[in-house]
């Protein structure tokens, strides 16, 4: 099994863990390129970061703080040389000839190691203060939308030129030089129906998410259905929290903590964020944030968490995690060091 295992840079404070008590990530410049460089360094495969516009508020003012995603993955390319650049772009909101130039762009400055993890736009306070929320669209048109979007980019960054006459873009003999040196990866995380459906047709890899094991599974077996039935292949990615520590008692004592510093204000921000602009039941990453822990999570010593991880991937049928931590650089190292020789092993 060919697994692939990156990080998801702490881009906006807090990272993916909602409490008081966690070690602090302030969404700044200087932890996002030093996670970026250690995971190179610790032989990871990829790092990607979200677009965020908007925080939750809270005691901590949740993702209140947060870079911009190519401007920030641009400067994190320069300074690496193997890992993949994943970079994040709001269709409703950038112009789809503007997006395939900052990616091609991206793809230059990294050598062709960038990718575009696409995102439709569903939080209503995010983009209305920008004056980009249009109310006629519900959650279906913002992936027709997504779709018209995607489309132009990928002819922009194969044909010399392109002529698009859609129902939401337009574009007249338009030109992006230079190309891309190697066609960018696409990466979505649509967990709706529609936008599931948008993922697997349009992406390379897509992120999955469940309340639990089963309900991962399900959406894999799903997944791998419906690129089966479009004749395609398809990588299906999960996220994952890992807390280790010496023992697993050490470990069980750091994840009680951060639960009990569970920063109930911005869980309920990031409840009326999402639950108001998505169809009920489908965003497991809320459902979960109740706990503080906003993703599944694996807490343990070194060889524990590696257990978990297999058993996370076999179960779950992942070809990949995007790893996320409390405290980056101790995190990354114990994971590199001591937890992906294990676990690479036990998928090999």
């Amino acid at each position: 099994m060919n697994a692939q295992f990156g990080v998801f840079l702490p881009v906006a404070n807090g990272g993916w863990i909602v409490s008081t008590t966690t070690p602090k990530l302030d969404g700044g410049w200087a932890q996002n390129r030093d996670a970026a460089l250690l995971a190179e360094e610790q032989g990871l495969d990829f790092v990607m970061s979200m677009g965020k516009w908007r925080g939750f508020g809270g005691i901590t003012d949740h993702w209140g703080t947060s870079l911009e995603s190519v401007t920030m993955m641009a400067g994190i390319a320069a300074l690496t040389k193997r890992v993949k650049i994943w970079a994040t772009l709001h269709a409703i909101l950038h112009n789809p000839a503007v997006a395939a130039k900052m990616i091609a762009t991206l793809d230059q400055i990294s050598g062709g190691r960038a990718g575009l993890n696409i995102v439709a736009g569903a939080y209503r306070g995010e983009f209305e203060q920008l004056g980009a929320w249009d109310e006629s669209l519900d959650h279906d048109a913002r992936y027709d939308l997504t779709e018209e979007w995607t489309t132009i980019i990928k002819r922009l960054w194969s044909q010399p030129r392109v002529d698009f006459a859609g129902k939401y873009f337009t574009i007249k003999d338009c030109v992006c030089e230079p190309k891309p040196i190697r066609t960018p990866d696409l990466i979505c995380a649509g967990m709706s129906a529609r936008g599931f459906e948008f993922s697997v047709a349009h992406a390379d890899a897509c992120f999955i998410g469940g309340r639990d094991v089963a309900e991962t599974r399900e959406a894999s077996l799903r997944a791998r259905a419906l690129a089966a039935k479009l004749g395609k292949t398809i990588k299906i990615y999960a996220m994952c929290t890992v807390i280790p520590a010496a023992s697993d008692g050490e470990a069980e004592g750091l994840a009680k903590r951060y639960r009990d510093g569970l920063d109930e204000g911005a869980v309920l921000g990031m409840l009326d964020s999402y639950g108001a602009n998505l169809p009920a039941g489908d965003n497991a990453m809320v459902a979960r944030a109740k706990g503080a822990f906003m993703t599944h999570s694996v807490v343990g010593s070194p060889a524990t968490c590696a257990e978990r991880m297999e058993d996370f991937m076999r179960r779950g049928m992942l070809d990949g995690l995007m790893l996320i931590f409390a405290d980056y650089r101790e995190g990354l190292t114990v994971t590199g060091q001591e937890i992906l020789p294990r676990l690479r092993r036990a998928l090999a």
